[in-house]
């Protein structure tokens, strides 16, 4: 069997962009790491005890890289420091685990995939309520929670044809339905999860992202449904569950090169319940994503 891949947490703690949401995700990062700690305490001479599979799995090597530098008062210079510090992880050859923050960082995670590789097309596999396919308004500007898509498949060797937005539900823009028509990712919305499953939502992903070179996996939060994730930057009733966001993650983790979970919101969450569910998610694709599918 191949190496075991490495993961290294890198902290986003802005929340500038957060300018339709309800702001607050700048607290996140050290509320997920204060999460994971929980979850880790169970590692024992360099394994972990699965009670749903039963088996004992590697501990995977989790090293916490601190918080990229974010610029309060300047969105573009925390995208830039953020996509530098990404880039960085992937080059020395880890799998980044970005903690965001708010979902401008979709970019940001996307950008760093991209720019710390060489050649290849990139993938990305996007968790959200939302479509975060904004093109620019005088509130948000052209990079904002509301923009992350759309900047991401504008990257040079981004690749639309192999790109997937999941849990997607309620009312959006008619012009971003426009620019989905047109020249948006595939969609699986969160009605459709609900009727196929996570195993369908899965097989559909890997047969979207079947042939491209590297993956990024983005997760806002929001993609759950709030009734599991109250902690989230928008409340979008009819979400998936965290059941199915678990076993959605787990089973594409090993397609993927970077990870990041971004609009937990510590300030509305209940008892650390989304931050908790945020820390589960990096976990599961840390344990399952220890070695690649792809060569």
């Amino acid at each position: 069997m191949a190496d075991s891949r490495s993961f290294e947490i890198v902290g986003a703690p802005f929340d500038g962009a957060s300018t339709l949401g309800i702001p607050g995700s700048r607290y996140a990062p050290d509320s997920i790491r204060r999460a994971l700690e929980w979850i880790t305490m169970r590692v024992e001479d360099g394994a972990v005890y699965s009670l749903e599979t039963g088996e004992l799995h590697d501990a995977p090597h989790i090293a916490d890289g601190g918080d990229a530098h974010v610029v309060a008062h300047d969105l573009e210079a925390t995208l830039a420091n953020t996509s530098s510090r990404i880039a960085q992880s992937v080059r020395a050859g880890h799998v980044p685990l970005l903690l965001g923050g708010d979902d401008c960082f979709l970019y940001a995670g996307t950008r760093g995939l991209h720019d710390g590789t060489d050649e290849g097309t990139v993938a990305v596999i996007h968790f959200d309520a939302h479509l975060d396919v904004m093109d620019e308004n005088e509130q948000q500007g052209r990079h904002s929670q509301s923009s992350g898509m759309r900047r991401s498949l504008e990257l040079q060797r981004a690749s639309r044809d192999h790109s997937v937005q999941v849990g997607l539900r309620h009312f959006n823009f008619p012009s971003s339905r426009a620019y989905v028509l047109d020249d948006g990712p595939a969609q699986i919305t969160a009605r459709t999860v609900d009727q196929i499953g996570s195993t369908g939502v899965v097989d559909r992903v890997l047969e979207r992202i079947a042939g491209a070179d590297h993956v990024h996996l983005s997760f806002d939060i929001d993609a759950i449904d709030p009734a599991h994730a109250p902690g989230a930057g928008a409340s979008e009733p009819g979400g998936i569950t965290s059941r199915q966001a678990i076993d959605i993650v787990s089973a594409l983790a090993p397609h993927c090169d970077s990870f990041a979970v971004t609009e937990v919101n510590p300030m509305t969450d209940h008892r650390d319940m989304t931050s908790t569910l945020a820390a589960y998610l990096c976990y599961y694709f840390s344990v399952f994503g220890q070695h690649a599918a792809r060569a």
